[in-house]
């Protein structure tokens, strides 16, 4: 593990360089992003760092310095052989009073590259009652404030799962805690739409523009009450990539499914062709 922190790379992951007045710890005023690591690369970088931006400004916090961060990426990477791993990318607004307001010393950038155990292809979830608000101040934008997510994964763990997925404020189908649903009624592959609240996940932006030419992908919003009876359910994420579901709850599935199978098939095969589709 290697970290970069405000332009210098520091000695140790152990070093103490954030304030303890850092609002990123304060009030989790901050956003973030992860980044898978492939052969030595990370992948998809540029919509990453597009959205940060997108999350930041949102937040209000003001836009990251990306030619820095990028800086820092290929720094942390440096004399590392990671032929899978993860970048954690976070921008918080800096160090502020002990309160909610703001403070001007301007923003905290830090960049951490890991190697790490690539996620297995089939997984269990867990749904969970805990609303997401797609109407939130925070809707839309990959915050630092994620104590509820920490909340619901350990709540999946507790029960044998990797993951918990919710509903949204309207008993809509949403997300999981950090990945996006898609789920299979016959021969349509589906996956709620933005609007009902989950991020936009740039995993599920490349799920369904590769898709659409293969398989009958839509995006459509339905109870979470639908993976009671989907034929198949996926979870796709950064290091999941196209993950197959094969419990849901009580309820055993096939894993992976044939669609789950294509789906997985026009993955591997586009990310192939480019580091930073």
């Amino acid at each position: 593990m290697r970290t970069w922190f405000n332009g210098h790379l520091l000695q140790s992951p152990d070093e103490r360089v954030v304030s303890p007045l850092d609002h990123g710890m304060i009030v989790g005023d901050g956003v973030f992003e992860t980044i898978q690591i492939s052969d030595n690369q990370p992948f998809a970088l540029t919509r990453h760092l597009d959205r940060l931006v997108r999350s930041a400004e949102g937040l209000g916090i003001g836009k990251p310095d990306i030619g820095a961060i990028r800086e820092g990426i290929a720094a942390t990477m440096d004399g590392q052989e990671i032929g899978f791993g993860r970048i954690r990318v976070t921008v918080t607004s800096g160090p502020g009073p002990l309160g909610s307001p703001r403070g001007s010393e301007g923003l905290t950038q830090v960049v951490t590259a890991e190697p790490s155990t690539r996620p297995p292809d089939v997984a269990s979830i867990v749904t969970v009652a805990w609303p997401r608000n797609e109407r939130g101040a925070l809707s839309g934008l990959k915050t630092t404030s994620y104590a509820e997510n920490a909340l619901m994964i350990e709540h999946a763990y507790a029960r044998g799962a990797s993951e918990s997925v919710l509903p949204n404020t309207t008993g809509m189908l949403c997300e999981g805690t950090g990945s996006n649903v898609f789920y299979v009624v016959g021969e349509q592959l589906v996956t709620p739409t933005l609007a009902a609240g989950p991020l936009a996940g740039v995993t599920r932006a490349l799920v369904l523009q590769w898709c659409a030419g293969e398989l009958d992908v839509v995006e459509r919003d339905a109870p979470i009450s639908v993976l009671e009876t989907a034929d198949e359910v996926i979870l796709v994420g950064t290091t999941r990539d196209v993950q197959a579901i094969s419990k849901v709850d009580d309820r055993q599935l096939p894993a992976p499914g044939p669609i789950t199978r294509r789906a997985q098939e026009i993955w591997a095969r586009e990310a192939a062709k480019g580091i930073d589709p």
